[in-house]
């Protein structure tokens, strides 16, 4: 095989795995014209960094940088001048890469057009703006090494393991977080809430997605919609720039692999009040049911089944609330092209009238039952993010 073969091969390898491991959605402002230039704002609990250019422009992006130098930022988590990257960008994860997979996203990176758009990464307050301090946190949350098969397990969950664990990330969303940012590596996949969204379980076990097929996750992943489910949001995102330009075989070992992490049962341990869930179940027959039908079930493939939604499963109440006050768009897919929006409530309920309906929601359908409450400072949080529909009708 010739050198510009090899080339071309592993260019596609690299724009292969660019989609696996999602780059685009935190290094391309939504809507640009420039994919891979930086400028986008990624909100942590800690305060606000922004994604760098990773265009080949050799001033502003990672066109003067070697191939080696590119390894050690990708699966390091080092910059060029040695100094640690914050672990917005997902390097633990990044770590289960072989040095091929990243040279081969590098080649691909390498083919797509420069673009000069100088970025200032860091915008945390001190002291957090130090790097320094991440010797500390590489030392508790950062062990390197390359994904390595398990023999019990078949060649599919494999796969899916070297997916979900490595490029994919998943659980840079999905695992919960120490009070330092790290992952609590004994609950691994088992939900995290960030950026005004719930990351719910996605454990099998009694988790929220305990009566999922495999076949309904990886339905999931590739058109962002089952018959129980629509993807919006955050995972909107992720199933558009990532999941969906994966192949049908990767789906479905990420399915295969994620339906043998088991999970812990929830608890339900509900205090909503009888008088609240009558009101929340009378708004919900009054503004939900005509979509969502009186018992929950929604319409397959297109508005989502409350009764086995993750969110309304999940002991966390931040989705239900925010998409209650916000709406929601799903994302729209080759395999799906239409993605149905949920239109905003906000504008119509007050707060008490918010809880009572998630309450009911969660109480009625969902097995982590509690009362959601604080509906007040959720709608503050839709309003200081950019909305979707958190308007009235014009």
């Amino acid at each position: 095989m010739g050198a510009g073969m090899q080339d071309f091969a592993a260019v596609e390898r690299g724009r292969y795995l660019t989609s696996a491991a999602d780059c685009g959605s935190c290094h391309t402002i939504p809507g640009s014209d420039h994919p891979f230039s930086g400028g986008r704002p990624i909100e942590t609990p800690f305060g606000v960094l922004v994604a760098p250019n990773i265009t080949p422009d050799r001033e502003t992006g990672i066109g003067a940088w070697s191939d080696e130098e590119f390894d050690a930022a990708v699966r390091s988590g080092r910059r060029r001048d040695g100094k640690r990257l914050y672990p917005a960008m997902p390097f633990p994860y990044f770590a289960r890469m072989t040095s091929e997979d990243v040279k081969d996203i590098r080649a691909y990176l390498s083919t797509i057009d420069p673009v000069r758009n100088p970025v200032t990464v860091n915008h945390l307050p001190f002291p957090l703006n130090q790097r320094m301090a991440m010797a500390v946190w590489d030392e508790l949350y950062f062990t390197p090494g390359i994904f390595k098969d398990e023999p019990s397990k078949s060649k599919q969950w494999n796969r899916g393991a070297y997916l979900v664990q490595g490029p994919g990330h998943c659980g840079a969303c999905h695992t919960p977080k120490t009070f330092l940012g790290g992952d609590e590596s004994s609950k691994p996949l088992q939900g995290y809430t960030l950026q005004g969204w719930v990351a719910p379980d996605i454990t099998s076990g009694q988790g929220p997605l305990a009566q999922w097929s495999r076949d309904a996750v990886a339905q999931y992943l590739k058109t962002g919609h089952n018959q129980f489910a629509a993807a919006a949001g955050l995972m909107g995102e992720v199933v558009e720039l990532s999941t969906s330009r994966l192949t049908d075989d990767d789906v479905k070992a990420m399915a295969t692999y994620l339906k043998d992490v088991s999970g812990p049962k929830p608890t339900a341990d509900s205090s909503a009040d009888a008088k609240v869930l009558t009101a929340g179940g009378a708004i919900y027959q009054d503004l939900c049911s005509a979509c969502h039908k009186s018992d929950g079930t929604g319409v397959p493939n297109l508005i989502p089944d409350l009764t086995h939604a993750a969110t309304v499963n999940t002991g966390d109440p931040t989705t239900v609330l925010r998409v209650i006050l916000q709406g929601a768009q799903s994302v729209a897919t080759d395999r799906e092209p239409t993605g149905p929006a949920m239109p905003a409530f906000g504008w119509q309920l007050n707060d008490e009238q918010v809880s009572a309906v998630a309450s009911y929601v969660r109480n009625h359908w969902g097995k982590a039952q509690r009362e959601p409450t604080e509906a007040s400072r959720s709608r503050h949080e839709v309003h200081q993010s950019e909305p979707e529909q958190d308007a009235k009708p014009k």
